[in-house]
Order: C-alpha cells, then structure tokens, then sequence
C-alpha cells in the first residue's frame, strides 16, 4: 500500500477485516476479482464504495498506531509545505500538515509513519521549524504524492536547466516532458514544430492545454530518439510514420506509448498517445456507470449469446469501457479473445490478437479465425465494414457472447445505420442485445470542488433548457471546482463517462424487422425506461460528479 511502507496486502486484508470495514463477502469478492484481472486490492473497495478513502486512512493510521491527516480535505496551504526543505521532503516522503508556532507544536504526515519516527532526521526536522513537539502522522501514499508536487519547479525552469547542462539533452528533455504529462494523466502529448521553436501541448482531460515551448536545435534529436526507439525510419522525413514505445517511468512504473508522426511545413509533428497502467484496474463503477446501469450491462453479459455495442466518436472511452466489462466476465473457466487495433492494454485470462494488414490480418479476417478458436466471448475492436458487421451477428447468432464498438451518434442511431450498412433485419434483431453510447465529460476535481446553492430563476437564466430536470425545488445545489495543484489549477481532474442504454426488447426486435427511423427507435426505448445521455449527465452534475457547462458542452439536450 504504502511507498516503502511496512503494511502488507496480508495484513491490510486483516486490519480492513478486523476492524469491520470490510465485510468478508466483500473481502473474498475484491479477493475473486484481484485474482481474476490482476487488479489492485484497494483501488477495488474504493471504486466499489465498500469503504470511502477517509475512513481507509483512518484504519491504516490505527496500524501504525498514528494519527490520520486527511490531506484532501485538511489541505495544507502551499507556503505552509514549502516550510520543509525540498531534499528532506522528498527523501522522507514529509509534509508539513499544520504548524503552531506559539505552542511550539508541528505536524508532518508521511506514508511511513514508522520509518519516519525511526529517523534520525526528525529531531533536526523539529529544531529546524522551531517547535519542541514534533507529531508525526499518516496520509495515503497519493496524497502525499499530490502535495509534494508542491516542490516541482515548472517544466520550462526545468527543461531550460536540461538545456543549460549540455548533457544528454534529447534523453533528458523527452523524459521530463513524459514525467509531467503522466503526473498530470494526460491521454495525448503534442510536439509541434513552429518557426520560431516547439510547442509542447498536453490533451488533460479533453481539453488541449499548452506547456512550454523550447529550441529548435535540441528538437532533431529528439525526433531521432523516438524513431530509435518505436523502431522507425531515421532518414525519412517527408512520410507519415506509427510506432510503439514502452517506457519506463521514475516510480518504476511503465507507459505505453504509440507514436504518431507527420511531415508539416515547419518539420515532423509527433503526436503520443499515452496508455497509462491505472487503467488496466478499471471497475464499471470507474468509468462512470450508475448502479442502475451496471446492473443492466451486469444482465445482458450474463446472457450466453448475443451481441452488444458501444457507441461513441473517436476518443469517447469506448475501448476503457468494454475493458472494464472483459474484467468482469474474463472467468478461469471461458475462452475469451479479443482483435483489436491497436490492443492497448494487456488484460488477465483474456487471448488478445492484435490487427495487422501488412499480413492481411483484419478485423474480418481475425474474427473468422477467433470463431474457430473455441470462444465463449469475442471482442471485436470496431466493426468498420458490412464484412465484419455480418461475421459479428453471424457470431452472436451461432452461440456466441461478443462485444463491439461501432460510430454513431447515440444508441438509437446505430440500429438503423447497421441496417444501412447491409446487415438483415431478422439477423440483427435475433442477435442484437444492447446499445450503450457515450461521451467522456471532465470530472470535477475531488480536492478543490466545492457546492453552491442557485435560485431557479438564476438557472432557468443560464441554463434555460435544463430546468425541467431539477424537480419543483427553488433552491438548487451543484457544484464547481476552485482549481488547485492537483488539477492544474482547472477545477477538473480526469474524466467520466456519460451514457445511454438502450435495450432490445421483444417490441424492439418486432420493430427493426420493418427497418424503423432513429426517432420511431428512441420514442419505444423512452417508453421503456430509456434514460438520455443528457439526462445521465444531469445526474451525475446534480451528484457533483462534474457540471452542467460539461454536460452541455458533451451531450445533445433531450
């Protein structure tokens, strides 16, 4: 749990138990699903609500016999923790959490807190700040993580010392710029060239943020780095190049990177897609499914054939989405495979075949293969064509459990564009058994978000379209981020996901047999209990999940 820490998966296990935080069905189905995915322990209570952070905190404080130091809602000021100096800081895991310099008493919270008061460092600590009482408590290891970011200078400052040492500069400058974007977990890092030096942007969140610029003349060989090592042609320039690197970070911990890069008039722009291990521990509960929805995706997977879709544009979360799923149904006891293109995250008990058209491995022609292969449950990456459409049903059809994705707008959308596309109606209609859609919205900070009250009027004024959704009440609640050095000062931090289900009923199927319109579609899915996209968002805006500007910004008004 803890970074150096003494506590053990064994002994958490023990101390969650024994002190009635968890209960033992629950331990033994975190233990199921740990042993299944390959998951982490504590990442699933958290995601599943079985326990909430603060009082997880709480328990592990209680086994090294500390105090806790809630670091995400007691937040220690930024001046207040630069109190400490960096190096002692950083060595000793340390942050300053309160002060009182009249009673001459201070607080510092670590990870470890055992291996804190053990250290002959913590008396010098404490006549350094001037107190004679020094009390040490205990913080989980990311909050101690996120204050400590406290002490990094900024990547400009940093990158521009890089420059000024003269040594390995390319190495060095593509590592810092890697460390900071999966600091702050961005999905895409941009290099682009202009005339006057580079331009470094990071995607956090959807949204394109600008970090820094630097020389041109370091920028070639940096561009030659990424081609060593994704294992591309060095001396072309002009030509639209894809590669693949797995690089390690300074915690230990790994990235996988695909790699982009086009000529443009100013020099070759890299695009890298950065796929970051904490997905792989994805729950549906992560990704942002409600109760009422994992229990209708938890019902249609259960089904031992059958075909469900997930909808959304490039970048919606659609793959994270069926991952989470695969977890879930990803048993010792099934054959699972999957194609895809490109396979992006490596999954437990899963067969996972990767797309490859130099050897004429396409979707169609994979999930031919696949069928042969004995599968209970196929996942196809994106059905792009009528070939792969019809393998897809004809799969579901003969026995089948597979999983997709398709583009489409929403989930009434794709039952008439499948029939466009040429898949019969009688087939789709016997194979087809759910269409979820999405959209990725940002997700409020938890560190900085705080709740205020608006009167209706206010809203009907702001948001003129949404105030049906708010019920009869005069006084709304919703919620805002402040910005903080957790967020990058936005207000948001990571994303949530915005869905539709939409379910194929006996009166769904009799209605795709005559080719029906999206609204003829939607209308019938309304009258069974279909929820918007929209109204999914308002929800999670009314729960402080995110807010009414992102729900808008994503999703279509119903």
């Amino acid at each position: 749990m803890a970074k150096g820490g003494e506590l053990t998966t064994d002994e958490l296990k023990s101390l969650l138990l024994a002190g009635n935080y968890i209960s033992k069905a629950d331990m033994t189905k975190a233990e199921e699903y740990v042993e299944r995915t390959g998951g982490d322990l504590v990442h699933y209570f958290l995601a599943e609500q079985l326990i909430t952070k603060d009082l997880l905190g709480q328990a592990i404080a209680e086994f090294y016999r500390a105090s806790y130091a809630n670091l995400t809602t007691n937040r220690p000021a930024k001046e207040t923790v630069l109190t400490i100096p960096k190096d002692f800081a950083l060595k000793y895991r340390l942050v300053l959490f309160k002060i009182d310099k009249t009673k001459k008493i201070a607080t510092v919270a670590t990870d470890n807190p055992t291996k804190t008061k053990s250290s002959s460092g913590l008396a010098s600590l404490g006549r350094y700040l001037g107190v004679e009482k020094l009390i040490v408590a205990y913080s989980l290891p990311e909050d101690i993580d996120d204050v400590l970011l406290f002490y990094r200078d900024p990547l400009s400052a940093r990158l521009e010392a890089i420059v000024t040492a003269g040594e390995r500069v390319a190495p060095l400058l593509f590592d810092e710029i890697v460390e900071e974007a999966t600091i702050f977990r961005a999905s895409d890092l941009h290099f682009e060239p202009k005339e006057d030096g580079v331009l470094v942007r990071f995607r956090i969140d959807g949204v394109m943020t600008e970090q820094c610029r630097f020389s041109r003349d370091v920028y070639s060989n940096i561009v030659n780095r990424i081609k060593v090592r994704s294992n591309l042609r060095l001396d072309d320039h002009f030509s639209a190049q894809d590669g693949a690197i797995r690089h390690q970070l300074a915690n230990g911990a790994h990235a996988d990177m695909r790699i982009s890069i086009v000529p443009t008039l100013d020099g070759e722009k890299i695009v890298i897609r950065l796929l970051s291990e904490y997905v792989r521990d994805f729950t549906m509960a992560d990704v942002g499914l409600s109760e009422r929805d994992q229990h209708i995706l938890q019902e249609n997977s259960d089904r031992p054939f059958g075909m469900i879709l997930v909808i959304g544009p490039t970048g919606s979360g659609k793959t994270t989405t069926l991952y989470a799923l695969l977890k879930n149904v990803a048993t010792p006891d099934i054959n699972v495979t999957t194609i895809e293109d490109p396979v992006e995250y490596k999954i437990s008990n899963v067969n996972q075949i990767q797309v490859n058209e130099a050897t004429n491995l396409t979707f169609a022609a994979g999930l031919r293969s696949i069928v042969r292969q004995d599968p209970d449950v196929i996942l196809v990456g994106e059905i792009r064509d009528i070939e792969t459409a019809e393998i897809s049903v004809n799969a579901a059809l003969t026995g089948h459990l597979l999983f997709s994705t398709f583009h489409a707008n929403d989930s009434a959308t794709a039952i008439p564009r499948l029939l466009e596309m040429g898949v019969e109606p009688f087939l789709l209609a016997s194979t087809l058994n759910l269409v979820v859609a999405q959209r990725l919205a940002r997700r409020l900070c938890n560190k900085c978000r705080y709740s205020y009250v608006v009167k209706r009027t206010e809203l009907k004024k702001t948001f003129p379209l949404v105030d049906k959704y708010f019920g009869k009440k005069d006084s709304i609640t919703l919620y805002q981020g402040k910005g903080c050095s957790s967020c990058n000062h936005s207000g948001y931090n990571g994303r949530i996901a915005l869905f539709e289900f939409l379910q194929v009923s006996r009166e769904m199927q009799d209605m795709i047999l005559k080719r029906p319109s999206t609204q003829e579609i939607w209308d019938l899915a309304v009258r069974q209990g279909a929820l918007s996209m929209f109204e999914d968002g308002v929800e999670k805006a009314k729960n402080g999940i995110t807010t009414l500007d992102e729900v808008m910004r994503v999703a279509n008004i119903s």
